[in-house]
């Protein structure tokens, strides 16, 4: 019993060890740092802005005129409505990434269970799941995302599984082509042979092997999502109105661009940032984890 103990006690501080050496390494490389930062500071604003924000984002200012420029009282000026743009991108930054972390679970999820099953079981399911797959791709994302919106009605649910659904072929093909790879391994096959439950097998000796690809793509996918939200509520099928979110302030802005330039600036500026800091914390993540894929860039 006390050999147990120490085992297990000794297999937590080398999972801590391996874990800390990863964070070092990923913290190393110059733009994963970058893309750590955009994505840690993300996540404040969107968790602090609410607390922060220096006006109602809903409420007009009746006492100045709209599209009141930069000062020191509207930061980023005010609307067409007389709102503070500050105030409405600091709220707008929960709900894109609300959107982007809650699309990836409702793709990630089922499309490494849909893979695993489809790689593991084979025969007639793995051909019924590929064609099943097959379909959903042959769509471009945007374009079947605005789709199934435009189907169920506009609304942050909606948005979220719409976008869900474009993204979950993906994942699933994925981790499919990993278990496809594993399965063949020698201790597969000895593991097999004792009669081990394919249950057992799957998530004790596959799935810590292959989910590794999984949460780079699910940084990525972060970073889709919250493109696609800006795209869907820019065509007006996102979040509706009166809730700010980066896409709408987008669209609205976009009518007086010549006039009032920060209306577009501003929102577009924090997309690009949050798409750019989950790309390079995915890319980071990617040489973590495939240490070997940094190696033949390097001998490139």
């Amino acid at each position: 019993m006390a050999a147990r103990t120490i085992a297990a006690t000794g297999g937590r501080r080398a999972s801590r060890s391996r874990l800390a050496q990863s964070a070092a390494r990923l913290v190393a490389r110059p733009l994963s740092l970058v893309g750590l930062v955009f994505v840690v500071s993300l996540v404040l604003i969107a968790t602090l802005g609410p607390f922060v924000s220096p006006y109602d984002p809903l409420v007009q200012d009746t006492l100045r005129p709209p599209l009141v420029p930069p000062s020191g009282d509207h930061l980023l000026g005010t609307d067409y409505l007389g709102r503070d743009v500050l105030s409405r991108l600091l709220y707008g930054a929960g709900i894109s990434l609300q959107v982007g972390v809650v699309s990836v679970v409702l793709a990630a999820i089922p499309g490494i269970i849909i893979g695993i099953v489809a790689a593991f079981r084979g025969g007639r399911i793995d051909d019924f799941i590929n064609r099943l797959l097959d379909t959903l791709m042959a769509f471009p994302s945007l374009v079947l995302a605005l789709t199934i919106v435009a189907v169920m009605g506009p609304s942050l649910l909606n948005l979220e599984l719409a976008i869900a659904i474009t993204s979950l072929p993906y994942y699933a093909r994925l981790e499919r082509g990993q278990v496809l790879a594993v399965r063949e391994f020698e201790y597969i096959t000895a593991i097999r042979s004792v009669g081990a439950r394919d249950t057992r097998i799957i998530f004790r000796h596959v799935l810590p092997n292959v989910i590794s690809p999984a949460l780079v793509q699910a940084s990525l996918g972060v970073g889709f999502g919250i493109t696609a939200e800006a795209s869907l509520s820019f065509l007006g099928l996102g979040v509706q109105p009166p809730a700010p979110t980066w896409g709408s302030m987008i669209q609205t802005g976009f009518q007086y661009l010549e006039v009032a330039p920060w209306l577009v600036i501003a929102p577009a500026t924090m997309i690009f940032m949050a798409v750019l800091g989950f790309n390079l914390l995915g890319d980071g993540i990617r040489e973590v984890l495939d240490p070997m894929s940094a190696v033949g860039r390097d001998d490139r």
